[in-house]
């Protein structure tokens, strides 16, 4: 079994900045892609930012050129540096990861969520 779990939420006033972790726990193969996803209330989850195992990286256009995405293999944890927050950042940002259990596995984990509130 597999966990993810976030830290790093909170409350920041706009212009500031949060940095969101996010560490992998349990017994796995191999994690490939890691990603941060958000909701907030009355939407869609949507897509954040993505990193795959070797280090590509993609981003949604609302936080390019703002926030981060990384990570640190040998800690199985992603970050999401966030920068220039903005109100409508305000969501709960979750943490993905497609994780392989055995060779040719690939399943999605989900965190449980880090509430990020940006104050105007």
């Amino acid at each position: 079994q597999v966990q993810l779990v976030e830290s790093g939420g909170g409350l920041v006033q706009a212009g500031g900045s949060l940095r969101l972790s996010c560490a992998a726990s349990g017994s796995f193969f191999s994690i490939n892609a890691m990603g941060w996803y958000r909701q907030a209330p009355g939407k869609q989850r949507e897509l954040v930012a993505t990193i795959t195992s070797g280090g590509s990286k993609n981003y949604a256009d609302p936080v390019k050129d703002r926030f981060t995405i990384s990570r640190d293999n040998a800690k199985n944890t992603v970050y999401l540096q966030m920068n220039s927050l903005r109100p409508e950042d305000t969501a709960v940002y979750y943490c993905n990861a497609q994780v392989a259990l055995y060779y040719r596995d690939n399943r999605l984990y989900w965190g449980q969520g880090t509430q990020v509130t940006v104050s105007s």
